[in-house]
């Protein structure tokens, strides 16, 4: 999947959500199962627009179109954030950006990027912590897609259901960044392959983990996946061809570990 970061920035627009009725659900109430879900999504899209600071500090910013790249990609996941909002506050529940902000930005690396931190401190050296950083990113957000149209179809709500697949759209693209930059450097390079594997294998975790209290991940996952866990193969698929990823399983072993099986 290729990836054009000048079309990218041409088109990055806020995910559009004013010509949906949401006043409709006055009279159609979304579930109390269906409001955590998306809670928890708003709270960590919210969340990882308060870490582009951090980002920019680490190697990967030094790269031109990453760095790029990583801007716009901010941008798009608080406005995510913010259309979720919209929808969680005529169901009395609101979401203040500016407070999550106060209270989780000086977190930073902390619990942000903490596991891949960790994962890779013994070997963060230029190409090959931007290949981590590119290809855990890439996890990230093939789950983020996985779980936007998971929720989508399992909604019983046509204003809902188009707002996900929206921002579900503008998600894909940014896989085909994280994927492309991965490929770049691990296709010429047999440590980064190795170091990603291990990284992967060792640290990855559902999103939101770390951000969201344990029960919270536990119940979010097994809500979108448990009834559906082929989507699980079909993540690790996605992963499994990166250069040497072959046979890894960093879905079907994180759910796992969650009690998700």
């Amino acid at each position: 999947m290729a990836f054009d970061l000048e079309k990218f920035t041409e088109t990055s627009e806020a995910v559009r959500f004013e010509d949906l009725d949401f006043s409709s659900f006055e009279t159609e109430p979304l579930s109390p199962e269906i409001l955590r879900c998306l809670r928890y999504m708003c709270d960590v899209e919210y969340h990882t627009s308060c870490f582009l600071r951090d980002l920019l500090t680490t190697r990967s910013r030094r790269k031109e179109e990453a760095a790029g790249f990583m801007t716009m990609w901010n941008r798009e996941e608080f406005w995510h954030g913010e259309a979720l909002a919209a929808v969680l506050k005529p169901h009395g529940i609101v979401v203040d950006y500016d407070e999550i902000k106060a209270k989780r930005v000086k977190l930073g690396w902390q619990i942000a990027l903490g596991p891949l931190k960790q994962a890779t401190m013994s070997s963060m050296v230029g190409p090959n912590f931007v290949a981590v950083h590119m290809a855990w990113g890439a996890a990230n957000e093939l789950s983020a897609v996985a779980a936007y149209r998971r929720l989508a179809a399992l909604v019983d709500h046509p204003q809902l259901s188009i707002l996900l697949k929206r921002i579900a759209q503008q998600e894909t693209r940014h896989v085909a960044f994280y994927t492309t930059q991965a490929r770049k450097i691990m296709e010429t390079s047999e440590q980064a392959q190795k170091l990603v594997r291990l990284a992967l294998s060792k640290a990855w975790r559902p999103v939101g983990s770390g951000m969201m209290d344990d029960e919270e991940v536990k119940f979010v996952m097994s809500y979108l996946f448990a009834d559906d866990m082929d989507q699980l193969d079909k993540l690790d698929g996605s992963v499994q061809r990166m250069p040497g990823l072959e046979g890894l399983t960093i879905f079907r072993d994180a759910f796992a570990k969650i009690g998700v099986a």
